[in-house]
């Protein structure tokens, strides 16, 4: 298994590729954009993309969905962001973005398994309704839901502080502390870091 990570030009956020070396068949997780990034990055590893997954459904982990004629897998509670612009946010940036691949419903527990990997999808509310994060061995992809010494914003249309802290505390910091994190935005982490160093959950 393999990690790749793409800083895409829109609002900086991460994509990242998972590989499963045998196969070289990749899951492509959050494009914002970055096509020409990630297409010469797929011809120098010889992969192929088998799904696209969106950790939520704001324009800067969705707006790359369309470049690709691949299947989108998103929880269910997001999907509507994937059509409409003033809930994925483009709106307010100008633009509209519309995704009108094929959309595959995940909701917690759900398994999408490419080559021999298996990625367990967790629920994690708060950032969006249907945010999720991706677990797969000792790696956890966030989304925005846990940064490096940061949480997801909870300001926007649809989300929740309450929901947000609930998901951290419950469902991420029960994790081992050896987890190593790949967030929506900035640099890899851990849970056990986060649990002792993150300002924004200190007071919790």
């Amino acid at each position: 298994m393999k990690v790749e990570k793409i800083v895409t030009e829109l609002m900086e956020s991460n994509c990242y590729i998972l590989i499963d070396e045998n196969s070289k068949e990749a899951i492509l997780i959050d494009p914002g954009g970055a096509k020409d990034i990630i297409q010469d990055k797929k011809k120098a590893l010889g992969i192929e993309f088998k799904y696209i997954i969106n950790t939520h459904g704001h324009v800067d982990h969705i707006a790359g969905d369309k470049d690709y004629m691949l299947p989108v897998y998103i929880h269910e509670y997001d999907v509507s962001f994937l059509t409409d612009p003033s809930k994925n946010l483009s709106e307010l940036l100008g633009i509209s973005i519309v995704v009108e691949n094929t959309v595959n419903k995940l909701k917690d527990k759900s398994v999408v398994n490419v080559g021999n990997i298996s990625v367990e999808v967790i629920h994690t509310p708060g950032h969006t309704p249907g945010s999720i994060c991706l677990k797969t061995d000792a790696i956890l992809f966030t989304g925005d839901t846990l940064f490096f010494e940061g949480i997801g914003r909870t300001d926007l249309p649809g989300s929740s502080f309450e929901k947000l802290k609930n998901s951290i505390l419950k469902r991420l910091f029960v994790m081992d502390n050896n987890i190593k994190i790949y967030p929506g935005h900035g640099i890899t982490s851990s849970i056990g870091y986060e649990k002792n160093n993150n300002p924004f959950v200190k007071s919790w």
